[in-house]
């Protein structure tokens, strides 16, 4: 049975989706690959959240608050073989760093003009934060190409310290 939940969040409101005791979606409400079919109004906001999305959102609060740098909720992400390695890989990107696409292509020993194939996997990855993919930064230190718009991207390398906080100090 899949669940899903919309909660707020300093960013903007995020939807939340589980299916048999995994989270297997953590999105921004209107980003870019956004689920299709998802009703505007939740139909089991009445009921309490099942277990996995309240610990998702649990800890999405704790993360916002500067209160945790890993996640333990368990999750599962549908997706071919090839964007199952790459968010494996965007998992093991530490807190507060970033990594570009080409540092990801040549990680998955690919020629670093595979970056392009690296960053269309890493656009649908579907659990946004857990699986870090706004640590994934252009060659030349630009922030690009994130799913939920790159002020949301921005934003949350600053929260973790990390190389947007000096894009945003510039503006």
């Amino acid at each position: 049975m899949i669940d899903l939940r919309v909660s707020p969040s300093p960013l903007g409101p995020i939807l939340y989706r589980a299916e048999d005791e995994h989270l297997t979606g953590l999105f921004f409400v209107g980003q870019k690959h956004f689920p299709k079919g998802v009703p505007q109004a939740m139909p089991d906001a009445d009921r309490p959240a099942p277990r996995v999305i309240a610990q998702a959102q649990e800890e999405i609060a704790e993360y916002f608050a500067g209160e945790r740098r890993a996640f333990s909720v368990p999750f599962r992400l549908h997706g071919t073989i090839f964007q199952q390695q790459v968010w494996e890989l965007l998992s093991r990107i530490p807190f507060g760093d970033a990594w570009t696409y080409g540092d990801l292509a040549r990680r998955l020993g690919l020629p670093s003009g595979a970056s392009r194939a690296v960053g269309g996997a890493n656009g649908r990855n579907p659990v946004a934060i857990i699986v870090p993919c706004h640590r994934v930064i252009g060659g030349d230190g630009e922030l690009t190409g994130y799913a939920g718009g790159v002020d949301r991207k921005r934003s949350l390398l600053t929260l973790e310290g990390g190389p947007g906080r000096e894009q945003l100090l510039l503006f």
